[in-house]
């Protein structure tokens, strides 16, 4: 029987990460005390530093967010165009 994987909330993962990232206590430490794998820790300390830069952007606004803002105006772009031609196909 496979066990099932923890789901571990965004706040946990910060907290975590900020505690490793500080150095109060050793990876192995805050593995052993959360029960979590050290190469996890790692990772969300990696992820922690790496991305900490983007919180203080100028725009607020994360490139992907900006994308996917214009993915979805080209959507309704896309809908409605196609329901112009069906609205102009019905009443012909």
């Amino acid at each position: 029987m496979s066990k099932k994987r923890k789901q571990h909330s965004n706040e946990f993962k910060a907290k975590v990460a900020l505690a490793a990232v500080r150095g109060d206590e050793t990876v192995p430490q805050l593995a052993a005390r959360h029960g979590l794998h050290p190469s996890q820790i790692n990772t969300w300390k990696k992820q922690l530093t790496e991305q900490a830069a983007d919180l203080f952007s100028r725009g607020h606004s994360s490139k992907k967010e900006n994308g996917d803002v214009d993915d979805l105006h080209h959507v309704i772009g896309q809908l409605t165009v196609e329901c112009d031609f069906l609205v102009r196909k019905l009443n012909h």
